[in-house]
Formats: structure tokens, sequence, C-alpha cells
């Protein structure tokens, strides 16, 4: 393996590689160790994140440089533990922490909700004139940059890794394979070539000489060390995400940093900034410099020791892009970490040690991969840049559970875009499509185009209805259009319910092997006769569910269209959640390219509509408008067939996973179901609270690629009673012997009370899990969550 850029992640990559017992590991500097952007970091390192992966992640860097580093080297890291503070002007904020302290529970994370008195003991030079309250832990801290990556770097040289520094990358050499599949060759230096077949890009991806979804923006913030006086010493770190500012102990001064709304974008990236800092514009950083006095008054009375400004990567939704790219086999990335580098850097070097060895990481980590990007957005600059400032701007914003960006809108819209927006859809994105989200009856909101929020000369929106209906539902109670969802949701449930699901991904495996691919990777028989329809999941090779999904068996069409695509031996057409469409297609793709099986996917989300028709007269509905018999007897359960509606051709199924016949003279796809609570992906507003009153599955939710179909309920979709061998089946045959040691189960409360998942769930008086995913279940009149529970013993 050969790891590209000697930062923090190229460090700790490169320590996890050697220590997971990879040999042959080799990291390549083009300067000196740090000399990019981990230099200049804050190094701060909280515990507590609205993810329980990443405070999964954040445990581990923490323990590395706390712990781990210090009893297989001995020099110290430079790792200070002086504690933590989040303030919090206003009541949300203060909620938040609090949703943030229930997490940190399940992992052992010691918080305290102080009131602005308390805190004033804690911190003396804090004015506390506007403060709701604080976060205290006490066992967050600093971390040295030069000290962590100096220490990792002897660790792993002492476990046999290499790291030559003053060694710029040229080039990457890539070999296409006999099957057409783009691999790694080579790496090219100024000093020479090095052959492998695994390459890390642990630098921006903009320095890499390789053309890959990059999705990344260099921005450039300040820090603003003043000098300060001796009662600084072992004072925690504070985050004012109200004020946008952090202050953070530095030797015997306090640096002060933040996150603006109208940060410098770094056009043309340098490959000669070693160690290289900007002059700080004082316009743009002033607003910091106020939070900060207005924090700690004394601030303004005192001198300025230094400044720090350099640049720092975000990428499009504020995830760092990690894991092999789906275009080349063999190159991995883990760059564009959004100033969280440091404290990332443990918990992602270990995963991405653990993907390139094993295929895969330990842990769900989807919302860094970077196949979760379609490639249509990747390649769209404009996309990039809009969504990569948001993503800078809104660093220090609560997170709220229906939040949507501003940003990189309308890119992908279906025929009834226009249509559903007259009737005041109020739109979410996902995968870049525009899918409707709820109705509200104040008429039309559409989304504009992007402003920056009044950044750069641009003038910032007046009375924009689509921003005002998001503010509305920042709220982590129950949101004001609660009872406009209730009545979708009673509408459905008593009567019937249209959703345009043309988002979703819908694929065509076909082929002379295509059979043998099928059985292969999905978990339950899906080789049935055509005009079959099954729901399954896709497992990878440790049993986690990498997909669940509908497969209909279908014969080749003549003539071919869209709705039935010409092919020779079977086929088989996949209905997909499209948020995570991109995510199912890589998998597959590199399934059928590590097989070598003679097959094709094809991707038709663009040229099919989906609409589903849900609801106990559906039925009655639809048979005026087909032109086939929708009995149970002519048209049973999980079956699909052709018809006719209004002069076009539709793939109907019953119920199924159902673009441009949404308009005249195109193809479309119906699922309809007359089951009071049919559901399917469709994560509309509605479909959430459907969905969860069902019992179904949502993927990347209550269901991720560290469960598995035993722990989620989802036993009946594997065909273990058939000797048909199927990926990941031994690893749930072996759980299957050994016991289930966690398990998915429903939850409701007498009180109504709003959930979102991470709540803690205590049991006698112990914590033994976590909600995954929550919503009102408005038939019952009761909120409904789901979590995983382990037993306090340890035992199945």
């Amino acid at each position: 393996v050969v790891v590209v850029g000697g930062g923090s992640l190229g460090c700790q990559t490169t320590y996890h590689l050697a220590k997971q017992g990879v040999t042959s590991v080799v990291l390549l500097e083009r300067d000196r160790l740090t000399s990019g952007t981990t230099w200049h970091t804050a190094g701060l390192l909280w515990q507590l994140r609205p993810s329980d992966v990443e405070v999964e992640l954040l445990a581990h860097t923490r323990d590395v440089v706390s712990r781990e580093l210090l009893a297989e080297t001995g020099p110290h890291t430079g790792w200070v533990e002086n504690g933590g503070l989040f303030i919090a002007s206003n009541k949300q904020r203060l909620d938040e922490y609090k949703r943030l302290m229930s997490l940190g529970k399940v992992y052992g994370v010691e918080s305290y909700v102080l009131t602005p008195s308390q805190t004033k003991d804690l911190y003396p030079l804090m004015n506390i004139d506007d403060l709701y309250g604080t976060l205290y832990v006490p066992k967050d801290g600093t971390m040295d940059p030069a000290g962590t990556c100096s220490t990792l770097a002897r660790a792993a040289t002492a476990r046999g890794a290499m790291i030559i520094e003053n060694c710029p990358v040229t080039g990457i050499q890539v070999r296409t394979d006999d099957f057409g599949v783009k691999r790694v060759y080579a790496v090219e230096t100024a000093h020479g070539t090095i052959q492998t077949p695994c390459v890390v890009n642990c630098a921006d991806p903009q320095l890499i000489p390789l053309s890959l979804a990059g999705a990344m923006l260099g921005t450039i913030c300040g820090s603003r060390p003043p000098l300060t006086l001796p009662i600084f010493q072992n004072m925690p770190n504070v985050r004012d995400h109200d004020a946008s500012v952090y202050l953070r102990l530095q030797g015997d001064a306090l640096s002060v940093g933040g996150y603006e709304s109208n940060p410098i974008f770094w056009e043309e990236v340098s490959e000669k900034f070693a160690f290289g800092l900007f002059d700080l514009d004082w316009d743009v950083f002033m607003q910091h410099i106020e939070g900060a006095i207005n924090r700690v008054p004394v601030l303004e009375k005192t001198g300025i020791k230094s400044t720090v400004c350099g640049p720092e990567s975000f990428t499009a939704d504020h995830k760092p892009l990690m894991g092999e790219a789906p275009e080349v086999r063999g190159f991995f990335l883990g760059c564009g970490f959004n100033s969280a580098g440091m404290m990332l850097g443990g918990g992602c070097g270990r995963e991405l040690a653990h993907w390139i060895i094993h295929g895969r990481p330990e842990k769900d980590m989807y919302s860094y991969d970077i196949r979760r990007f379609h490639h249509s957005l990747t390649d769209n600059n404009r996309w990039i840049r809009e969504r990569s400032h948001e993503s800078y701007a809104k660093n220090y914003s609560v997170v709220f559970p229906h939040d949507e960006p501003l940003a990189g809108r309308n890119m992908r819209k279906d025929p009834l875009h226009e249509e559903l927006l007259g009737q005041g859809c109020v739109f979410q994105e996902r995968h870049g499509w525009e899918r409707p989200g709820w109705f509200s009856p104040g008429g039309a909101a559409p989304v504009l185009d992007y402003d920056y929020y009044g950044a750069y000369g641009q003038e910032r929106h007046r009375d924009y209805t689509y921003n005002r209906l998001l503010g509305d539902e920042y709220t982590f109670d129950f949101p004001p259009h609660h009872d406009i969802i209730k009545n979708e949701c009673l509408a459905c449930r008593n009567a019937l319910a249209l959703f345009d699901m043309s988002y979703f991904g819908k694929f065509y495996l076909v082929g002379p092997e295509a059979t043998k691919a099928v059985n292969w990777l999905f978990t339950a028989d899906v080789s049935k006769a055509p005009g079959s329809t099954v729901y399954t999941c896709m497992l990878n090779k440790h049993g986690g569910v990498e997909s669940d999904l509908t497969v209909s068996r279908i014969s080749p069409g003549d003539p071919a269209s869209p709705l039935a695509p010409a092919f020779e031996g079977d086929g088989y057409y996949l209905a997909i959640g499209g948020a995570v469409a991109q995510h199912n297609w890589s998998h597959i793709t590199a399934v059928l390219q590590d097989m070598k099986l003679q097959c094709k996917l094809l991707d038709c989300s663009e040229e099919l509509g989906m609409m589903s028709i849900q609801g106990p007269l559906s039925r009655v509905v639809l048979q005026e408008v087909l032109d086939t018999d929708l009995s149970n007897e002519a048209f049973p359960f999980s079956t699909h067939r052709l018809a006719t509606a209004a002069g076009c051709t539709v793939g109907q199924g019953q119920p199924s996973s159902s673009r441009e016949g949404c308009s005249p003279g195109g193809d479309v796809l119906v699922s309809w179901c007359w089951s009071p609570w049919a559901g399917w992906h469709g994560r509309v507003r509605l479909g959430d609270p459907c969905l969860l009153s069902a019992g179904y599955r949502h993927w990347h939710a209550d269901l991720r690629p560290d469960d598995t179909p035993l722990e989620a309920g989802l036993a009946f979709t594997c065909k273990l009673k058939s000797a048909v061998p199927f990926l990941g089946r031994e690893a749930v045959e072996a759980q299957k012997a050994k016991g289930v040691f966690r398990r998915l189960v429903c939850f409701t409360t007498e009180e109504k009370v709003p959930m979102f998942g991470l709540e803690a769930v205590w049991r006698d008086g112990e914590v033994v899990g976590h909600i995954r995913r929550a919503d009102f279940g408005f038939a019952i009149d009761k909120t409904i969550a789901y979590g995983y529970i382990r037993a306090p013993t340890g035992g199945p």
C-alpha cells in the first residue's frame, strides 16, 4: 500500500495499516510531515457529535493519542485533557446539547449541563449575561499536531512501515484489465516509480493528478491567539456555536477561531505551499473577534501575539471522503475532513486500514463513503462550489432533524416536478433529486438559486417562502406542520395516497450469467419465474446489510423499451431507494467485477418514472385507469406485469417500487398495494411514520452495513433452507449458531413526546442501547421508535 500525504490522516492510516499486519506500506510526503493543513490545525477534540458512529471514531482517536501511542513508543504525543465547554445562548441550542449528552451516556462519555453561574465558576473570565446554559465534557482535550504525527510515524516505522519525506507524487499509473476494469498499477514520484495495486490519497484530491470525483473546496479561515493572563492555564476549550467561534488554550495564549458565511475561496491550489499561510483578512475575521470579546470581555484589552490563516478543504455535505473510488479499483480516499482531520484521524485511519485489507470498514462508514455521491453531482462545479460553501458557513449551525440544504438545488427533477410545485409541494433533496417532502396549504414554495447567504455581493432572497418553511421546522419539538402530515398519513391509511417516487434507483441486471449473479448477490431466492417480485437484502462478506431492495424477474422486451429492455440470457429489474442508489450501483458493480461474470448492470433511473399508489382504495382507483384485472386471483401479491394507462405502457407491481410516462408518451412504473400500511423507502415526510407503523426497515437508519439480517429481524429474507450460497451466508450462519448479541426492537411511548433517533435506551438504571430511528405514529397516536439493544451481561 502507498499512502500519499503525511498529515493527520496519512500518519494515522499508515500506523493502523502497519498495526493490522500490512508490512509493505509506504507513506510519501511531498515536503515534511504535517506541512499541508495539519500543522496549523487547532487540534481540538470534542467527544460528542450528533452521530453514533462519529462518537465511536472520536473515542478511538482519543484512545490512540492519550494511551495507545504512549504505551507503544514512550514519548508523549502532546495530549492535554483540559475539558470542553459548549455554549448555549438559547433553548434550541441547549436542547441539541442535551441530545448529545443522551447519546454520550450510551458510550460512557461523561458530560454535564451547567447553569450560567456554574459555568462562571468553571470559567471565571466568561460573560454569562446572555447564557442559557452550557454542556461541560471534562475529558475533552487538545492534541498537538506535530507531536501526534511524529509519534505515529515512529510507531509505524517500528512495525515495518516506510516513511519518505520530500518525495512529491507526480502521477498514478492505471491499467485496464481483460474485463475492462481500471485498476491502480503504480505511483510515480519525482524520485522513481513504486509498483502497487493500492494507493490511499490522504492529501487534497486536487493535488493528485488523477481524475476522480472530488467534491472538494479549499477555503480560508483565520485564527487569532492574543496574549493572555496565567489564569487561562488548564481552562477548558470553548465552543460558542451561536457566535460561530472557538477559544482554545495555546501555551500562554488563547487562540480564537471561527467559521464565517463569507470564507475566501482558494481558486488555484498551489503545489508548493508547505507550511504556508495567508495574510489574515481582518474585514472577514472581525466578526469572530466581536463574538470572542462578547464571550470573554478581557480579550478587548489583550494584545495580539500572532495570526494563523491557512487553507482547509470542505466537502459538499460536511463529511469526509473515504473508501475505494468507484472509477478505479485500488484507489482509496482519506481526505476532505472539514477541519476535523485531527480529531477524526484515529478512528478514520483505523477504518480506512480495515477497508483496504478486508474490503470494507468495521463500522458503518456510509456517510463518509465516496460512493454516496452521484457522478452527475461530482462532475458539476456549480454544485460543488455552492454546497461546499454552505457546509462551511453552517459548520456551527444547530443540526435539526428536518433541515435541508439551500445550495446546489434543482439538479435533478422529474416530469411531475412543476405539477407538484404548483400544488404546494415542499421539496427535499436526495442524491441531487428534488423529491416531494410534504404539501403546504400556503401554495407554491419553489427552491430559488443559491444566494450564498448574502456573501460576495450576492443579494439575499427576500420573502423566501421555502427558506421560511424550513425555518419554521427548526425545532426539537413537534414541527408546526405536524397536523398537515398527520392528515396525509391518515388519508393513506383510510383511503389512498399517490407518491411520486421517481427519484428511486431503477437498474436492470441482464446477461447470460445474470441468474448466477443474483443468486450470489441477494439473500432471498429471486431467480423465480418472470413476473415475480421479491423483497431481499444484499450483504457484505461479514453478514452486514449493504442494501434492502425489491428484485423482479423480467423477460426480454420486443420491441425493447426502458420498461422492457432487450437482452440475451436472463434479466432482473432492481428498485432501490433513491438516496442510496449510487452506493448500490457501486456495490453490485464491484461484486460483478470480482466474480468476472458475463452480465451487465444498466441504470434507467433517468428514463423511468415511478409512482406508488397506497391505501385501501388504491385497487379501486387504479382499476379505473389500467386495462388489466387487479383482483387477487388475477394479479397475486409479489408479482408484476406491463399494462396500459392513458395510452402509455406502464410496468406495475403489487407491491413493488416503481420516469417520462409521468408525462404523455413516456415510461413509468406504478406500484400499488391495498394493505393499510403499504410502504417502501420513500423517505417523504408522510412515508416515515407509515413505514415505522408497518415495521418496514429503512436502510442507513435502522438497517446498516454493520447490522445483520438476524439482528434486524430480517432472517426471513435469507435462503438459509436452500443450499444456494450467497455473499455473507457463512457469517449469517455463524451468527445464528453462536447467538444474536444485539437486536432491533420497537418502542412506543405513552407520553406524547417527539423523538428523532440517538436517544439512549435505559433498563433498570443501565444503558442497553440507543434509538436509531423514530417518528410519530398517527394511527395509534404515539411516538414509535426503533433501536438496537444488548443484554447488560453481554450474553445472547
